[in-house]
């Protein structure tokens, strides 16, 4: 996967992502290590935060605009509708903490269910923090069964070490780009501006949407 320069305005396309997960278990440490290429001890998010990457993946230079929402519950009624026009959704938890690990069913999975809006979304399971190995709990096994069940994609990473970061968001823009509905949302997306959360409920706005 290759950068191209964040001063370049051209792309062929605009793909939404979003980082879901408990919190604590690494999402915006996940996000800042893929976007910025550093490591930082960050606190809780507040609400929801994004960044940008232009990359150039699968020969297509792509805008991707990553949305890290807070984990904590009091805050998700705020996040429910940044599911909105998601093309991929990354549920992140820590392999050293169990419960991160059975929220996904308990709680987020079922979040995808009620918001996402597009039928056809991708979504990749990220099991987080695997340079602490010796602290480990749920084991790479469960990580691939759950993803099995769920129709994910799988991969495990730490952000610290970097390792598997790219290829986990390598992976889910890859997955995207097979899937015809997307990419043509995601090509109509660069004219309209994707950070509004709230857009008119037109036929003009849904226009580019996948059929259902």
């Amino acid at each position: 996967m290759e950068a191209s320069s964040t001063s370049q305005p051209e792309f062929d396309c605009l793909f939404k992502l979003l980082l879901i997960g408990d919190s604590g278990v690494g999402k915006s440490t996940l996000l800042l290590s893929f976007t910025s290429d550093t490591f930082e001890e960050l606190n809780p998010t507040i609400g929801v935060d994004f960044k940008v990457k232009h990359v150039t993946i699968g020969g297509k230079k792509l805008k991707l605009a990553i949305w890290d929402t807070a984990g904590q519950e009091r805050f998700r009624t705020l996040t429910s509708s940044y599911y909105r026009g998601a093309q991929g959704i990354i549920m992140v938890y820590d392999v050293t903490r169990r419960d991160t690990f059975t929220d996904l069913s308990d709680v987020w999975a079922k979040e995808i269910d009620l918001y996402s809006t597009n039928q056809d979304c991708i979504k990749m399971l990220v099991g987080n923090k695997v340079d602490k190995e010796s602290e480990r709990v749920v084991s790479k096994k469960e990580g691939i069964d759950f993803a099995r069940e769920y129709g994910c994609l799988f991969i495990e990473c730490s952000a610290k070490t970097r390792v598997n970061v790219e290829q986990c968001f390598e992976e889910l823009v890859l997955k995207i780009l097979e899937t015809p509905s997307l990419v043509a949302e995601g090509s109509s997306g660069v004219k309209k501006n994707i950070f509004k959360q709230n857009p008119p409920q037109s036929s003009a706005a849904t226009s580019s949407c996948c059929s259902w």
